[in-house]
């Protein structure tokens, strides 16, 4: 078997992904711009791809490809329809960064919630050591407790978010963005209450031409002046530009993103002009990446291929 690993970096250095060296013969690339693909998968039985199209363009001539492995939850970057009449199976990788994703949610929203980078300024920049007074509360903050946690998206992710806020004393309540999630443990709401009532919004709900731009300038136009947006989800789930309007306009107070329309920034991105890290906090698509996530996404991804070759539907988009 012949097998390539188009984008290796995009699990880390940290990780010894040389396991699928048990499958055959396998070519390791750091990373694979989208001319180069044809080429690098040409002979290969299996390829393992992240962001690279997987598409007619690039798979025309891959006679033997009889499996892609997304090492991701989403496969956008392939054309599902053309696999299907190639009789090219599809895996992807499920559950494997639920844990680190809430994790970074809860980060994101207690940096901006309590304005951390002022107080962390204030004590750098001597104005502390300075001060009459032991301690410091301006600009004020506010408790999560009694807030109410509202989430766009109730799967995995969603449902963990939901119970770590719990936790935290807020009121949950949720949209299902894709009308197939429902739970009796929290609180079921239509989108136009999810926006009015959330102190907290968080995104984490699939990319579909239904949840493209829900977040558009109507919708903040109906949250609450003092709402946190975090979007955890897929970039283009937020119109950027209404974004930054409301958050130069004071619609909203804040927002948290780890997804962006386009990846890297653009540099014509009018978000990427907001210097104020307690109104815009942005990471980079790094939050399903701790060491831990992407080691147990390389592991799932040898799981596809071992029960492929062993007959086996695991993980099958296609």
């Amino acid at each position: 078997m012949k097998l390539v690993v188009l984008e290796k970096a995009s699990l880390g250095s940290d990780i010894d992904i040389t396991f699928f060296d048990d499958f055959g013969e396998v070519s390791y690339y750091d990373n694979t711009a989208a001319d180069e693909i044809a080429e690098r998968v040409a002979d290969a039985d299996i390829v393992i791809a992240n962001k690279a199209p997987m598409n007619e363009s690039t798979l025309k001539n891959a006679q033997n490809l009889k499996l892609i492995c997304e090492s991701a939850t989403g496969y956008n970057n392939v054309d599902l329809a053309y696999c299907k009449a190639r009789g090219i199976h599809v895996t992807n990788v499920v559950g494997y960064s639920t844990p680190i994703v809430a994790q970074h949610t809860f980060a994101m929203a207690l940096y901006l919630l309590e304005k951390l980078p002022v107080y962390d300024t204030y004590v750098k920049n001597g104005s502390y050591e300075k001060s009459p007074m032991f301690t410091c509360f301006e600009p004020f903050f506010t408790e999560l407790d009694k807030k109410t946690w509202g989430i766009a998206g109730l799967g995995n992710i969603g449902r963990k978010v939901a119970q770590i806020a719990s936790v935290f004393g807020c009121r949950v309540i949720y949209y299902s963005a894709s009308g197939k999630n429902h739970t009796a443990d929290f609180e079921e709401v239509d989108f136009e209450t999810l926006l009015a009532e959330s102190d907290i919004l968080s995104l984490h709900c699939p990319l579909t031409e239904q949840t493209r731009h829900m977040m558009n300038a109507q919708a903040f136009a109906k949250m609450k002046k003092t709402a946190i947006m975090l979007n955890l989800a897929r970039g283009p789930v937020v119109d950027e530009q209404a974004l930054y309007d409301a958050l130069t306009a004071g619609q909203i107070a804040a927002a948290g993103l780890d997804v962006l329309d386009k990846e890297p920034i653009a540099a014509d991105n009018p978000l990427g002009t907001i210097k104020d890290s307690t109104k815009l906090l942005i990471t980079p698509h790094m939050a399903w990446g701790s060491h831990e996530a992407r080691e147990r996404c390389a592991r799932e991804v040898y799981k596809n291929i071992e029960s492929f070759l062993a007959g086996q539907e695991r993980n099958f988009v296609v």
